[in-house]
């Protein structure tokens, strides 16, 4: 307990936390949907097109969130508008929109000469270095997100398994998809001092794909997402602390041994599974296929079938 307890004597490692298991939570559950969306890219390609606002914002002396965050949702909505007509992919239109924003930071940056402490702050990670304010505008982000998602949890469960059937029953996907872009620009703004631009994808990606692993359940998923966060980021500030490393890198990497584990958790119960369902008929040992649908229509194998339907 006294070695749990030494790291909250210090009030940069209580910041540091609070802020790692606020951003944990947001981005599992927000990774959630980019990762049934196929929207993995989206998550990396738009933390570039937000660290170019952020240094826009630095040079036209406007707040870091507020550059930032106009030049992210604007990468949003650009991404949005190219692919409506479907001429365009959505994995070349991300590639042009963000990292166009990405070199016009660093264009200005290169005659600037100099980068400014929070601009290195959003491109490496520094969660020592988390303010009040940095705490405040987490705490802001997270909780308005996840209000959000409770209230359009229908539209926007909807929407990511099949947005065309969507707008046949009424929903309004484009006004869906642009308060998903909202939510997920943010998310990623304020991710970005935790364990920066770099790394921003694998934060939003490893909770939901590990969740992804223990659960086909949709509402389920969200909420293993969610806890998985919060005990990657919790997880990986104390390894950092007590190995004395980069703490937004060792996040990443706590994360990614926690994904391998429950890979292998996975392939356990599989195998558990083949071997309880064996059985003889004469000579002959063999296994019949197993049902593993939900009887909940929020299980992603039940949305399938009503698409193929």
């Amino acid at each position: 307990m006294q070695l749990f307890l030494e790291p909250l004597s210090y009030t940069f490692f209580r910041h540091g936390l609070l802020a790692a298991v606020m951003v944990g939570a947001l981005c599992g559950l927000i990774g959630v949907h980019v990762v049934l969306r196929g929207m993995s890219y989206v998550g990396h390609g738009l933390s570039h097109a937000a660290f170019g606002g952020a240094v826009v914002g630095f040079v036209l002396n406007f707040n870091f969130y507020v550059g930032a965050g106009a030049m992210g949702f604007l990468a949003a909505i650009l991404i949005n508008q190219m692919t409506k007509n479907r001429k365009i992919k959505s994995d070349a239109a991300i590639g042009i929109v963000t990292t166009a924003m990405f070199a016009l930071g660093i264009v200005i940056i290169s005659q600037q000469r100099t980068l400014n402490r929070s601009l290195d702050a959003a491109l490496f990670g520094n969660i020592l270095g988390i303010t009040d304010f940095d705490l405040m505008v987490i705490g802001l982000v997270t909780a308005a997100t996840m209000i959000m998602m409770f209230f359009m949890y229908r539209p926007l469960l909807f929407s990511t398994f099949d947005n065309e059937a969507a707008q046949v029953f009424g929903i309004k996907t484009e006004r869906v998809q642009l308060l998903f872009a909202l939510l997920l620009t943010l998310s990623i703004i304020v991710s970005m001092n935790i364990v920066g631009v770099t790394m921003i994808a694998a934060a939003l990606i490893m909770p939901a794909m590990t969740a992804r692993m223990l659960t086909d359940n949709f509402s389920t998923m969200q909420i293993y997402a969610i806890a998985i966060g919060i005990f990657i980021g919790a997880g990986g500030m104390y390894l950092s602390y007590f190995l004395n490393v980069s703490s937004g890198a060792t996040i990443v990497l706590f994360g990614a041994l926690t994904f391998c584990l429950s890979v292998l958790i996975k392939k356990i119960r599989e195998k558990s599974i083949l071997r309880a369902n064996l059985h003889r008929h004469g000579g002959l040992i063999h296994s019949h296929p197993r049902d593993d649908t939900y009887s909940t229509p929020t299980s992603t194998e039940n949305i399938s079938e009503r698409k193929k339907s």
